[in-house]
Formats: C-alpha cells, sequence, structure tokens
C-alpha cells in the first residue's frame, strides 16, 4: 500500500534543551530531597539534638550540586536509548556512590558529624524522589511530541518492520524513526506505521543532517553488504539489529575475540548469588510491607464478609517453581459458587464467551461482588494475602504471575517449562505492561522476557512501576 504520509509530516528535530532542563530537574529535585532530609532530621531532634547552622547546610547544598555532573557522565542526558531498567541502575548506583564518598568527606572533616545523619536520611530520599520526578518530566515532554532523537532505518523487511514497531510503542527510549531505506524499489513509496520508505541506501546521505543515529535491520544481507554499510553511513551512532528476537536483549555486552565480535548474555538466575539477591529482596521487603498491610487487610475482610457471609479469603491450588502446587491466597472478589454463575452467563452470552476465551477475564464479571469486589480487583488489593505466600517462600514479589490450571494448559509445552525454571510473582511484566487487557501471545512475551533478562534491577523497576500502575488503575477489572 503506498503511503499518503508526507516526508515533512514525519520529520522530529531533536531538541538540544532537553539535556539541560533534566539536568536542571534533577537539581531542584536533589535539593528538595536535602530541604526533606533536613526537616525529616530535625523532627527527630528532641531523641537525637541537632545543631546545624545555615552555614553547615550551605555546605552540603552546594557539595549535591556535584551529583548531576555524575548523571551526566553516566550519560544520563537526555539517556535516549537507555531502557527504563539500564537508567534506574545507573542512576541509582551513581547516587548511591557519591554520597558514600560525600558522606566520608563530611566524616574526615566534620569533626561534629552533624550533618551525617542529614545525609544518610537526604540519601533514601535521592534514591526515590528525582527518579520519579525524571519519569514525570519525560511522560510530558512524550505528550509535548518533545522527547527524542531522529534514526533512519535501512531494512523495511520483518526485522525493519519489528524494530520500527518497537520504537515506536517504547517512546521512553526515545529513538524516533522518521524514515526507512530499502533496496527492493517496490517498497518505496509506503510505509510502516506510518513512517516513510523513501529509497535505497543511497539516498541515506540526504539525511545525514537530519538524524544523528542508524540502525541497520537487514540480517540477511551478509558480513560484506553490512560491513562496506557501516563504513559508508554519515551517522555517527550505527547500531546493527540482528535477527535474534526471542533472545535476552538486556546485559548483553560485546567482547572482542581477537578481532571478531562477539555477545556475551548472561544468564543472571543460573547464578546462586543472583538468586540469594532474590530471596534477600523478597523478604526485606515483604516483610515490613507485609506487617504494614495486616490492619489493611483486616478491614478489607469484615467489609467482604459485610458484603457476603462466609470465608473473607480464597485459596487456589497453582502451580510453581519445578512444578510444585501451593496455595495462592487472595482476599474473596466473589460469590459463593461462582464458577456456577460464570458457566450460566457465558453459554447465554456469545460475546462474553469469545472474551472469555481470548483473555480468561472479563470486564462485566456477574461472579464479582458489587462495590468491594470491583474495588479490589481494580485496585488489586485482593493481591495482598499473596504476600504470605513469599515469606513462606512459594512466590517471589516479582515474577510470571501463576496463573490457574486452565489457563496454563492454553501455552505450550517450552514456555510452560520456562515458566516453571523460576518462582511466581506477585507482580511481573504482564501486569505492569498490559494486566487484563494481555492475550495469550502478549502474557507469553513478556513472561519470557522477563525470565531471560532478569536481574536485580529489572526487579526494582518492575516494583516501582507497579505502584504507578495499582493507582492508575489501567487495565485492570
Amino acid at each position: 500500500m503506498r503511503s499518503s504520509v508526507r516526508l515533512e509530516d514525519t520529520y522530529f528535530k531533536e531538541q538540544p534543551w532537553i539535556r539541560w532542563s533534566k539536568l536542571c530537574v534533577d537539581v531542584v529535585a536533589l535539593q528538595l530531597s536535602l530541604y526533606l532530609g533536613w526537616h525529616l532530621r530535625s523532627f527527630l531532634t528532641r531523641w537525637l539534638p541537632l545543631d546545624l547552622s545555615h552555614q553547615d547546610y550551605g555546605v552540603l547544598a552546594t557539595g549535591l550540586l556535584l551529583l548531576p555532573l555524575g548523571y551526566w557522565m553516566a550519560r544520563l542526558y537526555p539517556g535516549y536509548g537507555l531502557s527504563d531498567v539500564e537508567r534506574l541502575r545507573r542512576r541509582l548506583l551513581t547516587t548511591f556512590i557519591f554520597f558514600m564518598v560525600f558522606i566520608t568527606w563530611n566524616f574526615l572533616l566534620n569533626e561534629s558529624g552533624r550533618s551525617r545523619g542529614i545525609l544518610l536520611i537526604t540519601l533514601v530520599i535521592a534514591l526515590i524522589l528525582p527518579p520519579i520526578v525524571q519519569s514525570l518530566f519525560r511522560k510530558m515532554l512524550i505528550r509535548q511530541n518533545l522527547w527524542g532523537m531522529p534514526v533512519v532505518v535501512l531494512g523495511a523487511g520483518v526485522t525493519g518492520k519489528h524494530i520500527v514497531a518497537a520504537l515506536l510503542k517504547n517512546a521512553m527510549l526515545g529513538y524516533r524513526p522518521i524514515a526507512i531505506f530499502d533496496e527492493d524499489r517496490s517498497k518505496w513509496g509506503t510505509s510502516i506505521a506510518g513512517v516513510p520508505v523513501v529509497g535505497s541506501f543511497r539516498k541515506t546521505v540526504e539525511f545525514s543532517e537530519k538524524a544523528t543515529c542508524a540502525l541497520i535491520a537487514i540480517p540477511g544481507a551478509g558480513r560484506e553488504r553490512v560491513v562496506d554499510l557501516v563504513r559508508h553511513l554519515p551517522f555517527f551512532h550505527v547500531i546493527i539489529v540482528p535477527d535474534l528476537i526471542g533472545l535476552q536483549s538486556l546485559w548483553v555486552e560485546t567482547r572482542d575475540l581477537a578481532g571478531t565480535i562477539g555477545l556475551e548474555i548472561q544468564k543472571n538466575l543460573l547464578l546462586r548469588r543472583y538468586r540469594f539477591l532474590k530471596w534477600c529482596m523478597d523478604y526485606i521487603i515483604g516483610i515490613p510491607l507485609f506487617l504494614i498491610c495486616v490492619p489493611l487487610l483486616t478491614l478489607l475482610a469484615l467489609w467482604i464478609m459485610l458484603v457476603s457471609p462466609g470465608n473473607p479469603f480464597y485459596c487456589q491450588v497453582r502451580e510453581g517453581q519445578g512444578g510444585t502446587k501451593f496455595k495462592v491466597w487472595k482476599l474473596r472478589t466473589m460469590f459463593p459458587h461462582a464458577e456456577k454463575r460464570l458457566l450460566e452467563y457465558l453459554e447465554n452470552n456469545a460475546e462474553a464467551r469469545q472474551e472469555w476465551d481470548q483473555f480468561f477475564k472479563l470486564k462485566s464479571d456477574p461472579r464479582v461482588l458489587p462495590l468491594v469486589g470491583s474495588l479490589l480487583r481494580k485496585t488489586s488489593l485482593d493481591e495482598l494475602p499473596q504476600l504470605w505466600n513469599v515469606l513462606r517462600g512459594e512466590m517471589s514479589l516479582v515474577g510470571p504471575r501463576p496463573f490457574p490450571h486452565y489457563h496454563l494448559e492454553q501455552f505450550d509445552e517450552s514456555f510452560r517449562e520456562l515458566r516453571r525454571s523460576v518462582m511466581p510473582g506477585m507482580t511481573g511484566m504482564w501486569q505492569v505492561n498490559a494486566r487484563s487487557d494481555g492475550d495469550l501471545a502478549v502474557q507469553e512475551t513478556l513472561d519470557s522476557y522477563y525470565i531471560r533478562n532478569w536481574s536485580f534491577w529489572l526487579d526494582l523497576s518492575l516494583l516501582a512501576r507497579t505502584v504507578s500502575v495499582v493507582l492508575s488503575g489501567k487495565g485492570a477489572y
């Protein structure tokens, strides 16, 4: 199909002021972190006396201005091409290292030690507040069509279509395709997801002033052809996209093997120390979270009993790591004999039957309790009892969701075997990216991505994004 999209309509120009605005946002967020840290420390004055002069505070505020320089060296300004996980990793590591150096310097030069408590509190706030502010700032820039750098794509085949669609869907990466090139004349004048195919590879020279990055997405071109393209493309950044869709993409590093390029893939979950780190995170976060949630669970259980007498908790046998069976606990959101209600409803409603066969969920579910059931499912508060499963070592905070048996049967055995290799989780890639809007294919893609790309930073990123998704209620019913 020929494209009716004009090139000038898709042209996107990088905004050079973005990097400076991100730096200023960090400066403000870090100074706010120090201000909040000082007030929280002052709140403890009656128990831990504090006598901090304005001059001492000024020294801390001035020293904190150096941290954005660390972010700059970590290439977070503007940070195009970085995944959410990699961006979070670089930011938290830079912040932690800076504060450790700052606190050490303060310890060696400040004999009174009056400000070390403030610095420790500020560290905790700085690990949370600036990343949130930066995320909101990026989303605002995306809505205003200001975020990103223009890129061109070589190849309009299967790989090219996949990469263009992926970049347009994941706007946070900041790679904005403005043109596609292909040697096949029949594709000229067409478009892929609104991005025009403008001509052969020779025309890339016309875009040397409009883009600084080119993606080579022609895995079948052969070594000599790709090498020749890399040598002659007039772009500062050139990314070669191999036909390795389905392989992990995080934590892959290049290796120089005596003049030959190699890709080193790290399978983190095979290492005992990384599994231990994941276990530690489950308990360090899970224990205090469970204790905090006990009063809330009690109130919700009483509400359920008022609406529908009976046990406010519900359990179902699910498949865990290694294929072991365990009971998953939830707050009850449905009427007793819910399955009978569902079967009767599906028999009399063909449209609902089609929706159920695709998603195994219904937007208008006759089984759900009025008000309390809808609220719990919308906010995912019905999942809170699974913190007990986490503490029992049956589940993790993050991982593939433990699906019911009838749901698992819809997947092929190879994917089910992959799921059994890890512990199921309270939240995961599917919940954060799709929730109830994702069908079986989406669930398999996202869970496979999580298992193959697991890291401590990925879990941390998913936990942070879970809070945002739950508060918005997106995709839950």
